[in-house]
């Protein structure tokens, strides 16, 4: 029997309006430091019920495959999970924003990750990453250094990507 995680929330103040952050968040046509570079694509757009999938910037390697669960601008958006290079059932990632002190309050939430899984240590070690780079972009266009760092490294990343990974064994 497999066991679900407890949820895993990290909470984030961002010094920018909520619109800011969702524009961030939610971006389709450019490189996301704060999902290591990544580019999110779709076929029409982030609405529920649409895949999607975080691709490296070199088009061929899909990163992240999902399925859009909750698109409610600019407060809450909620999609499935799978990393292409881990063998694991998806978890849940929930994106919650809220109006707060002149800023944003930002939320990342995992839930439904198996307990103990690759995938569930792959997420909460990625948390803090996630957060502090949409905070940095958000607040000043830029990322933090460590976004900054793994977007240098995204062309030794995909080196690095295995052959199941590729763009072609995930459509959208």
């Amino acid at each position: 029997m497999t066991n679900i995680a407890p949820k895993s929330i990290s909470r984030t103040f961002i010094n920018a309006p909520i619109e800011t952050v969702w524009s961030t968040l939610v971006a389709t046509d450019q490189p996301l430091p704060f999902f290591f570079g990544a580019v999110c694509q779709t076929k029409n757009g982030l609405e529920e019920g649409a895949k999607m999938r975080m691709v490296n910037p070199n088009g061929k390697i899909a990163m992240v495959v999902g399925e859009v669960l909750r698109f409610d601008p600019p407060h809450c958006y909620s999609h499935t999970f799978k990393m292409t290079n881990i063998d694991e059932p998806p978890c849940v990632v929930t994106y919650e924003l809220r109006e707060k002190d002149g800023g944003t309050e930002f939320d990342l939430i995992i839930t439904e990750a198996i307990e103990g899984s690759k995938l569930h240590k792959e997420m909460l070690s990625a948390q803090g990453f996630i957060s502090s780079n949409i905070k940095a972009v958000a607040e000043t266009g830029k990322p933090a250094f460590t976004g900054r760092m793994v977007g240098l490294l995204g062309p030794v990343f995909a080196l690095l990507a295995k052959k199941k990974q590729r763009i072609e064994n995930w459509p959208l």
